[in-house]
């Protein structure tokens, strides 16, 4: 595989068979995102458990001190003054049956999370099989299906981010920009570390975090000390 003249400059300071302090990575991930783009710095967690078993399911939802750099689009279904609320709030989209059929009849994807109201999970269940592949399906466990549209809205738009395992028993999370320096993604870092280690599922056994790498978009990747964690 081709890699560009950037990418080759960045991975000489990388000593790959080293596993950094979370400062160090963390520095050097700021090194070597060298795109003329601000690049996502993303952590990829590969964890000791088995996501086939419902026993040992990873997930959850948290909210990142530094936010994650990226606006993204809430659209909640809801009704009556909880629209209201929503729209309050500063959702991107607030409705209920119309914008079920939208997403159904006009392939429309024009947001990043979805919240809403238990009592509009009946017809949101019928978007299950084009909003769940795509990871979009609201969730009690994430806080997206909540009577309380108004913290769930403010929550996603301050930095609010789900982390879930995915077949490879591994999380994928952005943590920030590179724009964000050393000290910034140290402190969301530590705070998604921290939440996914508290969910640590009674039924995993031996070690749980088995090894953690962090990358920009653009950058190669770069071995965190997890045993540490």
């Amino acid at each position: 595989m081709f890699k560009g003249k950037k990418y080759v400059d960045s991975a000489k300071l990388i000593d790959r068979s080293v596993q950094y302090e979370v400062a160090d990575a963390m520095d050097l991930v700021v090194k070597t995102a060298k795109a003329k783009f601000d690049e996502t710095v993303e952590v990829h967690i590969k964890l000791g458990v088995d996501s086939r078993h419902a026993d040992q399911q990873v997930r959850g939802a948290i909210v990142l001190p530094n936010g994650t750099g990226k606006t993204r689009k809430v659209l909640v279904f809801a009704k009556d003054a909880k629209l209201d609320e929503a729209l309050a709030a500063g959702a991107d989209y607030a409705g209920g049956m119309e914008l079920v059929e939208k997403i159904q009849k006009e392939n429309w994807f024009d947001f990043d999370v979805v919240v809403a109201t238990p009592d509009m999970m009946g017809i949101v269940g019928r978007l299950g099989k084009v909003l769940g592949p795509k990871g979009l399906m609201p969730s009690p466990k994430a806080g997206t299906v909540t009577p309380n549209v108004t913290a769930a809205v403010k929550e996603i738009k301050a930095g609010k981010i789900e982390y879930r395992l995915d077949k490879t028993n591994i999380i994928h999370c952005p943590i920030g920009k590179a724009s964000f320096g050393t000290e910034k993604l140290v402190e969301n870092f530590n705070a998604l570390m921290g939440a996914v280690i508290k969910a640590k599922p009674a039924a995993a056994k031996g070690q749980y975090v088995r090894s953690c790498t962090v990358a920009s978009t653009m950058g190669p990747g770069i071995k965190v000390a997890a045993t540490k964690l």
